[in-house]
């Protein structure tokens, strides 16, 4: 399986799909949960997977053969693997084959590529359920699993226009700083505009105060439980394109900017408590 510059794959049903990401910063081993159909709990306007539809379902047989021979065929041609990541056509944790896939997976990676990252993309809702929350806490340090958390909104406003999910924003938050407390997580933020408006002010301001309020909470060394801020913008076709369009680099630049000097304010003299913030046009 050849690397690919976008996940068009996964909409094919497969299982496995090599993309060049640049969030990772090189060859990304995706693994695909949802090969017959998108299923998420967010309906973000901005989401890239288009409707498709397919008789085909999930294999954990299958899905570790394929890890295997895409791993393989990277390394025959000297291509680092930089992660192997749970994304796919919707919210991974929702599938019931996600615990033993999970599990596959991290040994195929001790196996075969030791020094690649295991990352699982969330929009948290998995946060929610009390079975899965108990697992992903118990897996991620067991795992050294790289938790890429969505937190896209620090206001309900923006949250139901960035997600258009029933599920509650305020539980959604308690539960992300009741998760973070313990368990190191990467926090990630699609900033784009919706039916042409970027966020407000007053919702900026919000969200950098939630990301204050989760850098404050500390683990046993002392040191952030936010590994790093991912900002991100719009960079690939989605099915309801213009609904939501791309903003400037330089507004992400200066998100990114702002959020640095209140976290340099908040924890003056702390400098091992702010988190790296990046981002990704």
């Amino acid at each position: 399986m050849d690397p690919i510059d976008n996940h068009r794959k996964r909409e094919k049903g497969v299982l496995v799909y090599p993309v060049y990401s640049r969030r990772s910063g090189g060859l990304s081993v995706g693994i695909n949960l949802f090969p017959g159909e998108k299923h998420c709990s967010f309906d973000c306007p901005y989401c890239e997977v288009f409707p498709f539809s397919k008789r085909q379902w999930f294999s954990v047989e299958i899905m570790e053969d394929d890890l295997r021979l895409a791993i393989a065929s990277a390394l025959e041609r000297n291509i680092p693997v930089r992660d192997i990541c749970f994304s796919g056509n919707g919210e991974p944790t929702l599938s019931p084959e996600f615990p033993e896939a999970l599990e596959r997976a991290g040994c195929v990676r001790a196996e075969l590529v030791p020094d690649a990252e295991l990352v699982l993309i969330t929009n948290g809702s998995f946060l929610l359920n009390e079975k899965r929350f108990l697992l992903i806490t118990k897996a991620a340090p067991y795992f050294d699993l790289d938790i890429w958390l969505k937190l896209d909104a620090g206001t309900s406003l923006w949250y139901k226009k960035m997600n258009r999910s029933v599920l509650p924003f305020e539980k959604i938050i308690e539960k992300i700083k009741e998760f973070a407390a313990s368990v190191p997580v990467t926090i990630q933020t699609m900033i784009c505009a919706v039916d042409g408006e970027g966020p407000p002010k007053e919702e900026a301001e919000a969200w950098e105060k939630l990301l204050v309020d989760l850098v404050s909470a500390n683990n046993v060394k002392g040191n952030s439980v936010i590994r790093k801020v991912q900002i991100y913008g719009k960079a690939r076709p989605a099915p309801e394109d213009p609904k939501a369009s791309a903003l400037p680099v330089s507004y992400l630049e200066e998100r990114a900017a702002s959020l640095q000097a209140v976290l340099a304010s908040a924890f003056a003299g702390e400098k091992n408590r702010i988190p790296p913030v990046e981002v990704y046009p």
